[in-house]
């Protein structure tokens, strides 16, 4: 039965997607992609900036943050292999919660991103602006 417990936990762990965790100790890393070396999360998972955003500010709330969930954290991200910490930070959403930043950038995923390495939304336009992902030196993969 407590075997049981522990994997039915496991599964429990493993089913939240990527776009509702919050992890304790964020990470960002720069990987080749077929845009070149981006950024990803920690677990893998590419992440994306908004045209619209201005430096230091999300403006992707409602549904919008339902396509693309804010990449939120607990505090400032580690930098990874590739990922500059000096570009790393966070911002205070309007909800209260930390989002990570690169270079001033509001990161966020794609809600169709279901694994690790994909990346299906670049270049896409909606609610106002382009959702590109971001290069190492934090500016948009084109």
């Amino acid at each position: 039965m407590r075997a049981f417990l522990v994997l039915a936990a496991l599964a429990a762990v493993l089913a939240v997607p990527a776009s509702a965790a919050t992890w304790a100790q964020p990470s960002v890393a720069a990987h080749a992609s077929k845009y070149g070396r981006i950024l990803f999360d920690g677990r893998g998972f590419a992440l994306y900036s908004f045209t619209r955003d201005p430096r230091g500010r999300s403006t992707c709330a409602a549904a919008c943050a339902k396509k693309w969930p804010p990449y939120i954290v607990g505090g400032r991200p580690a930098a990874g292999v590739g990922a500059k910490a000096s570009l790393l930070g966070t911002i205070r959403r309007n909800d209260g919660r930390l989002q990570a930043t690169y270079a001033g950038r509001p990161l966020y995923y794609y809600v169709g991103d279901k694994k690790p390495g994909q990346i299906l939304c670049q270049g896409v336009s909606l609610f106002g602006g382009l959702w590109l992902v971001v290069r190492p030196d934090g500016d948009h993969a084109r």
